[in-house]
C-alpha cells in the first residue's frame, strides 16, 4: 500500500482477532500503530486524526471513522485479503525508536498521544513476577477493551511474550457471562478493572472457577469489600497494581509478595520509585508526596506527541511525576492517597473534566458546567455533571446530547442543576468543592 517505516496506522477496531494482527504486524513492519477506543464518536476521532495525521486507517464494522479521513480506510474484508500476500521484512533498529502511540486524556482537555518505544515490551517483564506470577502454561483472560493500555499489555503483550495464552472476550460479552467463559476455557489468571469484579459478584453466591489461581486488578483502587467478596466467592486473591499510560504498572502486590493491607504494594523488581515533595526532591518515608518513576525506567514513555513542553513539565530532575499522591512506609510499601489534580477515572480510564465540560457547554441552554468524579457508594465512583441553566433540563435530553459528543465512558452518569458553580477569587472553578459536597440523594453542599 506504499507505507514506509514510521508511518502511523490509526486503529478503529473493537476486540477481534484482527486487532493483535494489525497491532503486532504494524510494529514488525516498522509502522506505528495507534489503537483508539471503538466508543469514540465521529467528532472525537476526527479531531484526533487531524493531530495524528495517519497514513492508514483500519476500521471495523460500525466503528466511527474521521469525517475527512485524509488517508485510505481499510475495512476488515480488505485487511483479510492482505493475509495471503508475501511477508514483509522485519524492520530492525534501536530499542529506543518509536513503536506505538496510545491516547490518554490531558489536563488541557484534549486527548494527548503517549509515545512508547520498542523497549516497552521488554520492560514489561518486571510485571511477570512483580505482579502476575505469570507462567508459560497460563491462560490469562482480560475483560477489557484491547485499545486500553491495561488490556493491551496485561491481556495481550505479556501472555504473548511469555508464551502463555491470551483470551479476550469479544464485543457484547457481559460481566455476567465471564464466569462461564472462564470455566469453559480453563482460565488460570483473570484481569479486569474493579467495576467488572463488582458486576460479576452482583447476585452471585459461590463462583465456581476451578482453574483460577488468582485475579489481577488495575485502573482504579479496588474497594476492600469487593476484594473480600471475591475471595469469599472464589477462594482466590486479587493482586492489584498501580500505573498509568506513560509507564504501564510499576507498583503492585504479587503472589510472592502480597500488598500490605490498605497499600498498593511495592515497587516491582527493577523499578526505581520515589515520592517527590514540592521542592522536587524525595520526601522522607512516612510523609506524603507525588509518586514518581525514574526517567531511566525502560518502560517509561518517549514523550507526548507534538508536546515537548508538556513532556518536560512532567519531570522534576530525574523523576517523572505521575500526578498521584502516596506515602511510603518503612518497608517500602506505598499507599495511594489520591490524585493531585482534577483528572477523573471512568472504570480505570483517565478522563479530563475539561473535555467533558467543553462538550456540555455546547448545549444552548447550559450557561456553565463542571464535571468531577463523585462517590455514589463505598468504593463506587462515577462522573457527575453540574450545570447552570435557567430551567431544569430533562436528564434524557442531556444524556442524548452527551452521547453525540462523548465516548460512552466519558459521559456523565449523574446530572445536577445548580444555581452557580463554586469559583475562587481568580474565578477558577473549584471542582473539589463539588466533589466534597456531593450527596447521592441530596443537594450539593458548596454550590452557590
Amino acid at each position: 500500500m506504499g507505507l514506509v517505516p514510521g508511518d502511523r496506522v490509526l486503529m478503529r477496531l473493537a476486540n477481534s482477532v484482527e486487532f493483535p494482527i494489525v497491532f503486532l504486524g504494524a510494529i514488525a513492519a516498522g509502522l506505528v500503530p495507534v489503537p483508539t477506543s471503538a466508543q469514540l464518536t465521529g467528532p472525537e476521532v476526527s479531531a484526533l486524526a487531524r493531530a495524528l495525521r495517519p497514513a492508514l486507517i483500519v476500521a471495523g464494522p460500525g466503528v466511527a471513522v474521521p469525517d475527512a479521513p485524509g488517508a485510505p480506510v481499510l475495512d476488515l474484508a480488505a485487511l483479510r485479503a492482505l493475509f495471503d500476500g508475501p511477508p514483509c521484512d522485519w524492520d530492525m533498529g534501536t530499542p529506543d525508536r518509536l513503536a506505538y502511540i496510545v491516547y490518554t486524556s490531558g489536563t488541557s482537555g484534549r486527548p494527548r498521544g503517549v509515545m512508547h518505544a520498542h523497549r516497552a515490551v521488554w520492560a514489561r517483564r518486571m510485571m511477570w513476577d512483580g505482579w502476575y506470577g505469570l507462567q508459560e502454561g497460563d491462560r490469562l483472560l482480560h475483560a477489557g477493551a484491547l485499545n486500553w493500555t491495561y488490556t493491551l499489555g496485561t491481556g495481550l503483550l505479556d501472555p504473548w511474550a511469555a508464551g502463555a495464552c491470551a483470551l479476550v472476550p469479544g464485543p457484547g460479552v457481559s460481566p455476567a457471562q465471564l464466569p462461564l467463559l472462564m470455566r469453559r476455557f480453563d482460565v488460570t489468571l483473570f484481569a479486569a478493572a474493579p467495576g467488572i469484579y463488582r458486576q460479576m459478584l452482583r447476585g452471585a453466591g459461590q463462583l465456581a472457577l476451578p482453574h483460577l489461581r488468582h485475579g489481577l486488578s488495575a485502573g482504579e483502587k479496588m474497594a476492600d469489600d469487593t476484594r473480600a467478596a471475591w475471595h469469599a466467592a472464589t477462594g482466590t486473591r486479587v493482586h492489584e497494581a498501580f500505573g498509568m499510560s506513560e509507564c504501564s504498572t510499576f507498583l503492585s502486590g504479587s503472589p510472592a509478595r502480597p500488598a500490605p493491607d490498605g497499600s498498593s504494594g511495592h515497587a516491582q523488581p527493577g523499578r526505581r520509585l520515589a515520592l517527590i515533595g514540592a521542592d522536587g526532591a524525595p520526601v522522607p518515608r512516612g510523609q506524603p508526596g507525588v509518586i514518581a518513576v525514574h526517567r531511566d525506567d525502560p518502560g517509561l514513555f518517549l514523550g507526548y506527541l507534538d508536546a515537548e513542553a508538556e513532556t518536560a513539565g512532567r519531570f522534576a530532575g530525574a523523576w517523572f511525576l505521575t500526578g498521584d499522591l502516596g506515602v511510603m512506609d518503612d518497608d517500602g510499601a506505598i499507599t495511594y492517597l489520591g490524585r493531585d489534580d482534577d483528572m477523573m477515572n471512568a472504570g480505570g480510564v483517565r478522563v479530563s473534566p475539561l473535555e467533558v465540560e467543553a462538550a456540555l457547554t455546547a448545549h444552548p441552554a447550559i450557561q456553565d458546567a463542571a464535571a468531577c468524579e463523585v462517590e455514589v457508594a463505598p468504593g463506587v465512583r462515577v462522573i457527575a455533571a453540574f450545570y447552570v441553566a435557567q430551567a431544569e433540563i430533562p436528564e434524557a435530553t442531556l444524556a442524548a446530547f452527551a452521547a453525540e459528543r462523548l465516548a460512552r465512558y466519558k459521559q456523565p452518569r449523574i446530572w445536577r442543576r445548580v444555581p452557580a458553580l463554586p469559583r475562587g477569587a481568580n474565578n477558577k472553578l473549584s471542582r473539589r468543592v463539588l466533589r466534597d459536597g456531593f450527596s447521592p440523594g441530596g443537594e450539593v453542599q458548596g454550590a452557590v
